[in-house]
This record gives C-alpha cells, sequence and structure tokens, in this order.
C-alpha cells in the first residue's frame, strides 16, 4: 500500500489532536527513515490550507502549532452544539487581562496602579486556571511580587500566533471612530440620558 499525500496525513493528524500541532510534534509522526522537513511540513500545510479556502473550516497557524479550527463565520451555529455557555467574564477581569498582555511582566500592584482598584484574588485565580496568564518570575523588591505575564494558551484561545498581533492601543482606541454602529461600551459607561433613547 502506497503512502498517502503529505496534506492527508497532516490533516487527519490535526483533526485527531484536539488542539494545535507544532512542525516538531508533526515530524514525530513519521518512522526515522521518511522525516519530512520543517519547509516541506509548511508546503504540504498551505496546500491543506488552499483546499479548505470557501469552506467553513481552515488551518491556522496559532502560538502553539497548527490546527484546523471552524471559521469565526460559523461560530454562532456550531456554539450551540454544546449545553454549555462560554464563560461571561467581568469588566474588571478583561482589564485585567488586557493590563497583562499589553504590559507584561507586570506585578499585581502595578495592574492596581494602573486600574487604579484593587484586584480581586479570584479574578487571578481564574485568569491562571483558564491557563491564560502564568507566573514569568518575580521582581526584586521587598516581597518579591510575582510578576505575570501571558501565556501560549491565551495566544491560541485567541487565534494569535504572537503578541504582535494584539491590535496597538491607538487601534482600540480609534475603533469607536472607525465602527460607530457598534457601541463598544460597557452598560456601566452608558450615560442614563442615552440609554433611553
Amino acid at each position: 500500500m502506497s503512502e498517502p499525500p503529505l496534506k492527508f496525513i497532516l490533516e487527519a493528524a490535526l483533526l485527531a489532536a484536539g488542539g494545535p500541532l507544532s512542525l516538531d510534534h508533526m515530524q514525530t509522526l513519521f518512522p526515522a527513515a521518511g522525516i519530512p522537513e520543517k519547509p516541506r511540513l509548511k508546503e504540504a500545510l498551505a496546500e491543506l490550507s488552499q483546499d479548505y479556502e470557501g469552506r467553513a473550516v481552515e488551518v491556522v497557524e496559532v502560538a502553539s502549532g497548527w490546527r484546523i479550527q471552524v471559521r469565526s463565520a460559523y461560530a454562532d451555529w456550531v456554539s450551540r452544539l454544546w449545553e454549555e455557555k462560554p464563560g461571561r467574564y467581568s469588566r474588571a477581569l478583561l482589564e485585567t487581562l488586557a493590563i497583562i498582555a499589553y504590559r507584561q511582566p507586570v506585578t499585581r500592584g502595578e495592574i492596581e496602579e494602573i486600574r487604579g482598584v484593587s484586584v480581586s484574588t479570584s479574578i487571578m485565580r481564574t485568569l491562571q486556571e483558564r491557563g491564560w496568564i502564568r507566573t514569568v518570575g518575580h521582581r526584586d523588591v521587598p516581597g518579591r511580587p510575582a510578576m505575570y505575564g501571558t501565556s501560549r494558551q491565551f495566544l491560541d484561545y485567541f487565534n494569535l500566533k504572537s503578541l504582535d498581533q494584539l491590535p496597538t492601543l491607538m487601534e482600540l482606541k480609534d475603533l469607536d471612530q472607525v465602527h460607530p454602529e457598534l457601541d463598544l461600551r460597557f452598560p456601566e459607561d452608558v450615560p442614563a440620558e442615552t440609554e433611553q433613547q
């Protein structure tokens, strides 16, 4: 029996893996005598990606490697497969995560200084349990506070290959002007007279 095309082997592995696969991990799928070089793997992944063009799934490279995923345009339908609704996160949690993502490595005290309020232990615990942040070291000051940074899981969850793909703070500031039809404010930020209109 002849060996199937490389892109089909990779497709099967990506579908079965249940998470991203790095090129190194893909190479372990093959016997020592037939390990494809990384450029050949990338070429096969590009071919597979081309095959998926115009379909509901896509091949995406994230921080931990490559994966096959449903295109975001179909998320509303696919999400109905699971009874459990995705977690709703508080404004405080999202602000804390954003500060860590943009200012890392950062201590809890620095986060509190930026936000102007204390950060609850439950927020930090939730971010760590989700695997979105991790302790990256300790600041060399009295008390040696932990310094936090984002993890590969954070990048994978938000479909990023690296932190360089985060929107710049200027882009975030200009979002209201670019898309005025989107009201991205939290309910507590909307003035009372606007709500009644």
